[in-house]
């Protein structure tokens, strides 16, 4: 069970606001708002919250752990919305995952990527999948090394169960706009590069509430975005259990 905070502001009109300062940024960057996916990043947060976002236009929203995300894909199955897995995903969780999302934003190994591929129904369009990339060495953090990414990502393009659509990044976080677009920009370079390889790939994931607008002046496709749409994350009452 979640609790909410008391007295948060009405989610639908911080998802409002969050949209048309998306939008604003996109114009900033010289860009079209269409051309940039908002993810709500739902994690802890009630379906009700999740409704609620849903009436001010929402349509992709994003979760970090496989139980809870179910739970959330199942109660909602009525509304047209896309499912984003984007937390750490471990090996023995994959299937639900490949069941019940459209996207994983977090693959960073090939055996993750062949269990997805393996257990996507063959009823459903492939699942896809960006690349997770640590740009600076983080302890605990997940992603592989810039220079690992094409050997990957030319592996995961082959398998039938996923289309591989790019590259996601989790940077360290700063409030230097200068610094964080530097850190956008090589995830952009990495794209780049993959392109001129051959691989079909158009996604860049990244930014989110703190950093979304140098992310898209970078050229990011998907931002994920929590805290400006449902204020602060409500505590579990009781754990949902790893990921």
């Amino acid at each position: 069970m979640l609790t909410r905070p008391q007295n948060p502001p009405p989610v639908r009109d911080q998802a409002l606001a969050t949209v048309s300062a998306v939008s604003d940024a996109a114009q900033r960057a010289g860009r079209s708002a269409t051309s940039i996916t908002l993810i709500a990043v739902s994690k802890f947060q009630p379906v009700s919250a999740i409704r609620e976002a849903h009436t001010a236009g929402l349509r992709h929203f994003g979760e970090n752990y496989v139980q809870e995300g179910v739970a959330k894909v199942q109660a909602l199955a009525e509304l047209p919305l896309t499912w984003h897995f984007i937390g750490a995903l471990q090996t023995n969780k994959t299937r639900a995952v490949a069941t019940n999302f459209a996207w994983v934003h977090t693959v960073d190994r090939l055996q993750l990527a062949e269990r997805l591929s393996a257990q996507r129904p063959v009823e459903l369009p492939p699942l896809q999948v960006c690349l997770q990339v640590m740009l600076v060495p983080e302890p605990g953090k997940a992603g592989l090394a810039p220079a690992d990414v094409p050997a990957l990502a030319a592996a995961v393009a082959e398998l039938p169960g996923l289309q591989l659509r790019g590259l996601m990044c989790i940077p360290p976080a700063t409030a230097d706009v200068d610094t964080q677009r530097v850190h956008f920009r090589a995830l952009a370079t990495l794209l780049a590069q993959l392109q001129s390889a051959g691989l079909s790939v158009d996604t860049l994931s990244m930014g989110m509430s703190g950093d979304y607008e140098a992310a898209i002046l970078e050229g990011a496709t998907h931002v994920r975005i929590g805290t400006a749409i449902f204020g602060a994350r409500p505590q579990p009452i009781a754990a949902t259990g790893p990921a």
